[in-house]
């Protein structure tokens, strides 16, 4: 059967380096850092890392207060990134309740803060006399996903991916494998995630959390850098509106890209540390779906979180793929890792930076670890329009997954 092309044409963000795509891109091009010290993780017994990249500024009360009930915090950052991505594409308030238009946006748990909450009181008196019906509204896995269908009227099909790390870029690919097979017309896809002591925490016992930089937050992470001590954990949300490309062109919908390939597989040889061939098979049958060769890449957006085995398994991928032939950065160094909304939230960012013509550097990267070499790292911005993308995202649980966009400046 032929496939129904498939366009972004919207985007939203809630992110440590601004409430929308505009401030958040600005931000990365300057090499401006979202991480900060965090005094609140000294309380932690036993946690070494001191810094994260929160989200600040978000009033609650813009939300009306019938859907704000149900929201925990990363289901607020999920709304209100929802509510831009529609914005940015102009998209008709009737089209979201003839069934045709979804939602794809997962996290990686239930909200962490409000289980905390819930016990602590619960385990006083083992009571239930104080919980508010609202509660599980909260903590269910699907409560992004739900509340932004709920909150916006959306009555299309909705799920919720929970893939850790790589759950905003499997989103964004499931819905374009919906769209692309006749299933839907449009769908609002990514992630998004909350900060909580128990998050860095995961890291860190791991002992993949960083823990050298307390002193100067801004040092860290350090993707691909010799000096890199492990990930920064962040928050936020990256929300994209896919549509088919016939009928975003029938209304005149700003078209941002096009995605024309995704894949997305599981790696068996570990459930905790990456592998080369896996990934390296991840970008492989990503190019295999958009019927490109790797030398028509342009640009390459890499997970690259700042770990001492995740960075030099992506790279020695990625070599394997491209060689040194194509620019290569993260933004993690900007962002921490913002877990759950990271994919969506770097797919958006690069797409306008793909529209500026400009692309943001490797932020602290001052000394490739040779172990990372053997590809074309970006230091300094570079000044490109990029043709094609490609988007990496590798979880913890064997889960990898890669999107392929194409500029439609020239269509």
């Amino acid at each position: 059967m032929a496939l129904e092309q498939v366009v972004i044409t919207g985007a939203g963000v809630i992110s440590p380096l601004g409430h929308t795509l505009e401030d958040m891109v600005e931000a990365l091009l300057r090499a401006e850092s979202g991480v900060r010290y965090v005094p609140e993780l000294e309380e932690v017994g036993g946690l070494r890392s001191r810094i994260a990249a929160l989200v600040e500024g978000i009033d609650p009360k813009q939300i009306p207060r019938k859907f704000r009930r149900s929201m925990s915090r990363m289901s607020m950052y999920a709304y209100l990134a929802s509510q831009q991505a529609l914005e940015m594409a102009g998209y008709p308030e009737e089209m979201l309740s003839r069934g045709r238009t979804g939602v794809v946006i997962g996290s990686t748990l239930g909200s962490t803060e409000t289980s905390e909450r819930f016990f602590a009181d619960y385990f006083t008196d083992h009571s239930l006399e104080r919980i508010r019906s609202g509660l599980f509204f909260q903590l269910m896995g699907h409560s992004c996903a739900a509340n932004v269908a709920q909150s916006l009227g959306i009555t299309g099909r909705v799920l919720a991916p929970a893939s850790a790390c790589a759950t905003s870029c499997q989103a964004i690919g499931y819905a374009y494998e919906q769209i692309a097979f006749g299933k839907q017309d449009a769908i609002l896809c990514g992630g998004a995630d909350e900060f909580h002591p128990l998050t860095a925490a995961t890291f860190d016992i791991m002992h993949a959390a960083s823990t050298g930089y307390n002193e100067d937050p801004g040092q860290s992470p350090r993707p691909f850098d010799a000096a890199r001590d492990g990930v920064v954990c962040g928050e936020g949300s990256g929300v994209v509106l896919l549509e088919n490309k016939a009928i975003a062109q029938e209304r005149g919908a700003p078209i941002l890209g096009e995605i024309v390939g995704f894949a997305t597989t599981s790696d068996t040889s570990s459930i905790a540390n990456p592998d080369v061939n896996a990934m390296y098979v991840c970008m492989r049958l990503a190019l295999e779906d958009a019927d490109i060769a790797p030398h028509d890449l342009d640009y390459i957006n890499a997970h690259a979180t700042g770990t001492r085995q995740g960075d030099v398994a992506e790279v020695e991928a990625l070599a394997r793929l491209v060689g040194d032939s194509v620019p290569v950065s993260s933004f993690k160094g900007h962002l921490g890792h913002t877990l759950a909304a990271s994919g969506a939230l770097e797919l958006a960012a690069t797409l306008d930076m793909m529209r500026r013509g400009e692309l943001a550097a490797t932020r602290n990267l001052d000394r490739v670890d040779p172990a990372c070499g053997g590809v074309q790292h970006l230091q300094h911005n570079l000044q490109r329009r990029p043709t094609y993308i490609l988007k990496n995202n590798f979880a913890m649980g064997g889960i990898n997954s890669t999107v392929i966009i194409r500029s439609c400046a020239h269509d």
